[in-house]
């Protein structure tokens, strides 16, 4: 049996078995996630759980300055970040900034894929998020989507891989011949991403987005996440194969009119700056 078909076989029967290690959302996330839901909960006490995890305070402050929530005034501490990004939002902008602490692995063979597949996804989401507030800014009259959920969704849009690395982590072989392990991600990522998200309690939306977002037979009638997530995709080389097939689809549903505008130095910097949040 190739290294191939013995990763694809171990891989299929564990998930037919339940036996497949999944990864679990960072303690912080959920931490940041039960305070949310929690009817008494207010933005002191939401500042003090952040508090507890340095790396996403220091990422809070960073993304309450950014362009990203269009604002000039800097705020100065974590409670004012807090704040100016508001409880509705946190739940979601602190699970997105949490996970690339998924990310990591101490095998450095496996620790270099995911460092490449963290800033691929980095790349999709900037992207995705570019491309929205370009639409946005072109349709003022359209019923805007949620724009933390649009991130949380590019960012956990691939998470099905992890489950993938983890397993091949045991079959060293398998990263020495990319295309191995890139039939198994094809074949298996999306399945494994629906399976992730409902294990994590997220929406149905969501659970949609990482099973289909390679599937272009998944379609919805109405914009909506999965197609910012396609064309971040494509414009950070994702996506190959239906580059052409996204971008019609995309002027088709009136998200980008004129594809000239992802080349234009307004786009460049608005991607430029979602990209610098996760840096």
């Amino acid at each position: 049996m190739s290294t191939e078909n013995a990763l694809l076989t171990i891989l299929v029967e564990k998930i037919n078995n339940d036996t497949l290690v999944l990864p679990t959302l960072p303690a912080i996330a959920l931490k940041v996630r039960k305070a949310a839901d929690d009817p008494a909960v207010n933005l002191n006490k939401m500042g003090d759980v952040i508090g507890q995890d340095p790396a996403l305070s220091a990422r809070m402050m960073k993304i309450a300055n950014s362009a990203y929530l269009g604002r000039t005034v800097k705020v100065e501490n974590l409670h004012q970040a807090v704040t100016r990004i508001g409880l509705r939002q946190i739940k979601n902008i602190a699970t997105a900034l949490a996970m690339e602490q998924l990310f990591v692995s101490k095998n450095p063979i496996v620790s270099d894929y995911l460092a490449k597949l963290w800033d691929r996804t980095v790349d999709v989401t900037a992207n995705a998020m570019a491309v929205y507030q370009m639409y946005i800014k072109h349709n003022s009259n359209s019923k805007p989507l949620n724009v933390d959920s649009l991130t949380l969704a590019a960012l956990v849009h691939n998470i099905g891989v992890l489950p993938i690395l983890s397993e091949a982590e045991r079959h060293q072989d398998v990263f020495a011949n990319p295309t191995f392990l890139n039939v198994a991600i094809q074949k298996l990522a999306g399945r494994l991403g629906a399976t992730i998200m409902r294990e994590w309690g997220f929406s149905e939306e969501m659970v949609q987005i990482t099973e289909n977002w390679r599937s272009l037979k998944y379609q919805t009638d109405k914009i909506s996440f999965i197609d910012f997530v396609r064309i971040g995709a494509v414009l950070s080389g994702a996506i190959s194969s239906h580059k052409d097939t996204v971008m019609n689809l995309c002027q088709r549903k009136g998200i980008v009119q004129d594809l000239n505008i992802l080349d234009s130095e307004e786009f460049k910097e608005i991607r430029d700056d979602a990209k610098a949040i996760f840096k």
